[in-house]
């Protein structure tokens, strides 16, 4: 099938059907006692989006709370040291609390007090979703419970810090692995011992429907703003757009309203940790297969007896054993390429993009940096790369100094 016909063949509007399946990825599969709530939250979220007085108000607190848009930026330093195609960022990390994620956590707030519900809680691996969500929390006036492992704690404490500073409750776990899969699955805990007043505000493309599709809504704008200012600055598209992966809301953002312009290509990339060998490394499309996992059917890091594998990434956001199911369905259509990039290379870019551009750029979207240099140095120079810099670094750098054995006086 060539790409027009993949292109045409995926009509992305469609998706997901009715019961959340992204051809056979997706679905719910939850305990019995949360099908009331996904049913509830469904309906609520089918009249929001149909709702011109939602919409106007949720644009209305992205503009004036969170920032947007966002900048579209020409990284020219960064371009004359590949060599090749130019080099963009769409500067997500311009704005408030750092990251995309306050697109979704607004979009959910609203939705949560449409339907009455005075309690939220959430997941957070690197905290910028926490952080998001204590920030709306505050903004609002709701209770607010944030889940994190305990391992995450440690290397996000800033985060921690900033949660617990505007009013959230972070509560560490110290089950499994202590990462990201281990803080999901407190917060479902949590959900379902508390659904009449409790809204789980789920901050990647995961989970079980109505949250890939929803969550991948809320981010849209990224990728309808990036096409208008790249056509507004280059009077054309950009030849490649790279995002990186965790469950994937920042790319499916960015890549969404690209979806059907074939000529365009997509690249998400996933963590590849300490290389490719079982436990070091978060990379699902590199050995994972077909399973559920926390509400959701798609590609899982499992070993031959479907246990969950132990994972690993520099990057505290991108190191989950699943990934969103709308970007299983787009890989196996070959619709989106998917690469992976190491810790060690994500560490050498992480500081070339700080001294040569002045952005300090989040571990995660360092991963999406990787792969967008490597492709500018690959493509000639009137060839343009689109990259999506989901959040800013400030919240890594105790990390990165500790990693490079430089003490902070």
């Amino acid at each position: 099938m060539s790409a027009a016909e993949t292109s045409a063949s995926l009509r992305p509007e469609s998706l997901p059907d009715a019961a959340g399946h992204f051809g056979p990825f997706g679905g719910v599969y939850v305990p019995e006692t949360l099908m009331t709530a996904l049913k509830e939250l469904g309906e609520a979220y089918d009249a929001a989006r149909r709702d011109p007085v939602y919409q106007e108000e949720l644009n209305r607190h992205l503009k004036e709370f969170a920032g947007r848009p966002t900048e579209l930026y020409f990284a020219e330093r960064l371009t004359q040291h590949c060599g090749g195609a130019k080099i963009y960022f769409k500067r997500e990390d311009l704005l408030h609390t750092g990251a995309h994620k306050i697109n979704n956590a607004l979009g959910q707030v609203l939705l949560a007090l449409r339907m009455g519900k005075t309690r939220i809680i959430a997941e957070t691996g690197a905290g910028q979703h926490g952080v998001a969500t204590a920030a709306v929390c505050a903004k609002f006036g709701l209770q607010c419970v944030i889940y994190m492992g305990a391992v995450d704690m440690e290397r996000q404490a800033l985060n921690v810090f900033r949660m617990r500073l505007m009013g959230a409750e972070v509560r560490g776990v110290e089950a499994g692995q202590k990462t990201l899969k281990d803080a999901v699955n407190e917060a479902m805990r949590d959900w379902v011992t508390n659904v009449r007043d409790t809204h789980y505000i789920l901050g990647s493309a995961l989970g079980a429907h109505p949250y890939p599709m929803m969550v991948r809504d809320f981010h849209r704008v990224i990728g309808r703003e990036a096409k208008a200012q790249i056509l507004a600055r280059e009077g054309r598209l950009p030849d490649e757009i790279v995002a990186c992966v965790g469950g994937g809301s920042n790319a499916i953002g960015v890549f969404f309203d690209f979806l059907e312009d074939a000529a365009v290509r997509l690249i998400g990339v996933e963590a590849g940790g300490r290389g490719i060998v079982r436990g070091e490394h978060a990379a699902r499309f590199e050995g994972g297969k077909l399973g559920v996992l926390q509400g959701s059917k798609t590609y899982i890091l499992q070993n031959p007896d479907g246990q969950i594998e132990l994972t690993h990434s520099v990057s505290a956001g991108l190191d989950y054993a699943a990934i969103g199911p709308e970007h299983a369905y787009y890989r196996d259509t070959g619709r989106i390429s998917y690469a992976y990039a190491c810790d060690d290379e994500v560490m050498e870019v992480f500081q070339l993009c700080s001294r040569l551009e002045g952005i300090i750029p989040a571990l995660e979207s360092t991963h999406a940096l990787v792969e967008g240099l490597k492709r500018a140095k690959a493509l000639p120079k009137d060839k343009i790369v689109l990259v999506n810099l989901s959040g800013r670094g400030d919240k890594d750098v105790n990390q990165v100094a500790k990693l490079l054995g430089v003490t902070l006086r």
